[in-house]
């Protein structure tokens, strides 16, 4: 099993540090089964993280992004300002757009597309692959500031903190990250090994995890 997070110009440390934690501690309880590992589109290189008026924080990528190989890609989201002038300075849904138009959008509508894999995302990630088409009728969530661009991309939205639409798993606001990695664990290996990761951690799961099955609820 691998879990490759994919790192772009501008992502969100938060977003990558938190899942990447988690599951090299969940790595660990499974005797190393998991291999956990940074990538990029471009390959290894030393990738320069979004700010916010602070210093940004630079992590280097070991190896490429391969859509072939069995188990996650992690999408995280951008960090940066919202409503200044795109013109003048990489807002974050400049940022988000920008990452389906490199080598990234392409790769990732291959893993999107292989079996083996299931893609994942960390609040605005879910919208880097929306905004390159590659959402288009499935369930997902992000920030609650992207809401309404996710629908427009023709995504649905739906509002709990992890989002498991089979092998598309998306996760909403920056701290999700630590769910969607503990759910993934979960998924992989079961709710003990999750459980040791969130006692290792001093961390419990927030929020629902809301998954594409069972019975759909009723006006009242």
């Amino acid at each position: 099993m691998h879990a490759q997070i994919v790192l772009f110009d501008g992502f969100d440390p938060l977003d990558v540090v938190a899942p990447y934690e988690v599951l090299v501690a969940g790595s660990d309880f499974v005797g190393g089964d998991l291999e956990v590992e940074l990538v990029s589109a471009e390959g290894p290189r030393l990738v320069r993280g979004g700010f916010t008026g602070s210093k940004p924080l630079q992590l280097e990528a070991s190896n490429y992004l391969d859509p072939t190989k069995p188990g996650y890609v992690i999408v995280p989201g951008a960090l940066g300002p919202v409503g200044a002038d795109p013109d003048e300075v990489a807002t974050i849904p400049v940022l988000l757009a920008r990452f389906g138009e490199t080598e990234a959008g392409p790769l990732m509508r291959r893993a999107l597309a292989h079996p083996d894999v299931t893609v994942a995302t960390v609040c605005g990630g879910s919208l880097a692959l929306a905004m390159a088409g590659l959402l288009d009728g499935r369930h997902a969530n992000t920030h609650h500031l992207g809401t309404e661009v996710l629908e427009a991309t023709g995504a649905i939205p739906v509002d709990a903190r992890v989002v498991d639409d089979g092998d598309l798993v998306t996760a909403g606001g920056v701290t999700s990250g630590l769910d969607l990695a503990l759910h993934l664990l979960d998924r992989s290996y079961g709710p003990r090994i999750a459980l040791a990761v969130e006692a290792y951690f001093a961390f419990e799961r927030r929020g629902t995890v809301w998954t594409n099955r069972g019975a759909s609820p009723q006006a009242v």
